[in-house]
């Protein structure tokens, strides 16, 4: 149980990067981006490539990193200079990664990383047990990328972002160009989800053309888990509520196949969570007038009385 508890956090940890990205693009630019269900897998096959190439892992997560920015910036170009809807462009891009991910795979659906050098054997030779080096792995990285970013979206291009996605005419008023903020906007979540692709992918052991299958709803999902539970009101707050989010996420994904649920009920379990959070306020909005509207009926009553 315990053990299992601790995967939960390691992979809550390790899709909390995957899930801040797509903070950027589903709150801070309002973009609907299906990128990430092909830049996922794109950053796994890209570190896969790398380890089994022989390089050092943490360049080979570098290269994953960009592999995914770059499948942002394609998004982007195909939105802000060939003038294709958002969600389009998104549909296209991830169509394209399927094709190129097998190519960077060398033709192959799966990458086996067997006796291959990852980053947590870097850790593990640092003398800490390898029960927990996962957990310290996905932790630094997972702190590194909310800091950087909240860093980012309180410095002039990030406030310039935000006003983006908050009003664009406004910003487009002030001389502000709202293309190249999406263009980089999506550039940097994709970064994050390529990131979070090559980490699963050492994690794992493997590499798979359909690992990114279902990922945009999980990191939504976690996204609004956290806005749920935190209720945030500072970027500092939204950022550290989607990584909690995907903690939870995950807790909840593991209690529901240690009551016996079946894997493939998991995307059915996926959307239900989805549709509770988003109603969530809605319920308790509704809840509470009920409530007062008793209580008003009471105090009536008693008046009568």
């Amino acid at each position: 149980m315990g053990l299992a508890l601790l995967g939960t956090l390691e992979q809550g940890l390790v899709y909390g990067l995957m899930s801040l990205g797509v903070y950027i693009t589903f709150r801070i630019l309002d973009f609907p981006d299906l990128t990430v269900d092909g830049s996922f897998p794109l950053g796994a096959a890209v570190a896969a490539a790398g380890l089994v190439g022989g390089l050092h892992p943490a360049l080979a997560l570098g290269l994953a990193a960009l592999a995914g920015a770059g499948a942002g910036a394609v998004t982007g170009v195909l939105h802000t200079r060939l003038r294709i809807s958002g969600l389009l462009s998104g549909i296209l891009t991830m169509t394209a990664l399927y094709s190129i991910n097998l190519r960077v795979m060398g033709g192959r659906p799966n990458v086996p990383l067997l006796r291959v050098v990852n980053l947590f054997d870097l850790v593990v030779d640092w003398g800490i047990d390898r029960r927990w080096a996962a957990v310290l792995v996905f932790f630094v990285f997972c702190l590194i990328g909310k800091l950087a970013l909240d860093w980012f979206l309180h410095s002039q291009v990030g406030l310039a972002m935000r006003a983006t996605g908050d009003n664009e005419q406004m910003l487009r008023s002030l001389g502000g160009s709202t293309d190249t903020m999406k263009l980089l906007g999506l550039t940097l979540a994709n970064g994050f989800v390529g990131l979070s692709g090559g980490l699963v992918a050492a994690y794992q052991g493997f590499a798979d053309v359909n690992l990114g299958q279902g990922m945009i709803v999980s990191g939504l999902a976690s996204v609004i888990i956290g806005e749920v539970l935190i209720r945030p009101q500072t970027v500092y707050a939204a950022t550290l509520g989607a990584v909690i989010g995907s903690i939870v996420y995950r807790l909840v994904i593991f209690i529901a196949l240690r009551v016996g649920l079946a894997p493939t009920d998991l995307k059915l379990v996926t959307a239900l969570l989805v549709v509770v959070a988003l109603s969530g306020s809605n319920l308790r909005d509704i809840l509470s007038k009920t409530k007062l509207a008793r209580m008003a009926e009471g105090s009536a009553g008693n008046a009568e009385g």
